[in-house]
């Protein structure tokens, strides 16, 4: 991992990895982790494409951004990136992430080889019951609303990350490294005051969301997307219908268009 300082002053932590002539595979983690979601497919795909692993600035062993919004995350991201020479890039994106690839691809469509899309939402139909206090924070911004809508920022709340909705037997299979490392990254100075804001800002995310599909609509960029299957925050059962069984045990997803065509799934 190496660490590049941008033009705000503060530094941002990255994994990089394989030929940077290639076309490179930018992979931008969620909430609330950091390159470290990474750690073991980065060799593997590094013999195809240009890997570029970030911390999201505040996340990791990135610097806290100087303004906290996914926008700030976007523009440092997009620095990072002229730092390395990136030109072509696929842009793989989960959770938090979502706001910031997109973003990047909005600004630049002609840089953008294809999307990866695992688990990030871009459509009003993503938010089930689950969003109640969330959506009642983002329409009322008050303490009592933004205390309900961040109590999962615990170290009880940052294990569901990994474990809530899967089975038993599933879950017991998890290394706790990986969520214990991520609450004690948020513990450090300014990290749960930053983690508020962007859920905050998530909001204004959404309220961009016909930017999206008119993005979408208009580029139709090459996408892949996966879906865990017992995704505990974000529903897809909106955009996709089951179209057979994979050997796993899970489905194969087939795209069903949004009523107005102005979804995720128009890309993807």
């Amino acid at each position: 991992m190496q660490k590049i300082r941008l033009s705000s002053g503060g530094e941002v932590a990255v994994r990089t990895a394989g030929d940077a002539s290639k076309h490179a595979l930018v992979l931008l983690h969620g909430f609330p982790s950091s390159s470290r979601t990474f750690r073991d497919v980065i060799a593997p795909l590094s013999g195809s494409v240009y890997v570029v692993a970030p911390d999201l600035p505040g996340f990791g062993a990135s610097d806290l951004p100087p303004e906290p919004s996914f926008d700030t995350l976007s523009s440092s991201v997009e620095e990072l990136l002229s730092h390395l020479n990136v030109g072509r890039r696929f842009l793989y994106l989960h959770d938090f992430g979502a706001p910031v690839a997109l973003q990047l691809a909005i600004r630049a469509p002609e840089l953008v080889e294809g999307l990866i899309v695992q688990n990030a939402n871009a459509h009003r139909s993503g938010f089930g019951p689950q969003w109640a206090d969330t959506l009642d924070f983002w329409a009322a911004p008050n303490a009592a609303n933004e205390k309900a809508a961040t109590a999962h920022m615990t170290l009880e709340g940052t294990r569901n990350q990994y474990v809530a909705g899967l089975p038993a037997e599933i879950a017991a299979q998890i290394n706790p490294g990986g969520w214990i490392e991520d609450w004690r990254a948020m513990c450090l100075p300014g990290r749960l005051d930053l983690q508020k804001a962007l859920l905050a800002d998530y909001g204004r995310y959404v309220d961009r969301f016909g930017e999206v599909a008119d993005y979408l609509a208009k580029h139709q960029p090459r996408a892949m997307l996966l879906w865990g299957r017992h995704d505990a925050f974000f529903d897809i059962a909106g955009s996709v219908v089951a179209n057979g069984s994979s050997p796993n045990g899970g489905s194969h997803l087939r795209r069903r268009p949004f009523p107005s065509g102005d979804a995720c799934a128009q890309g993807c």
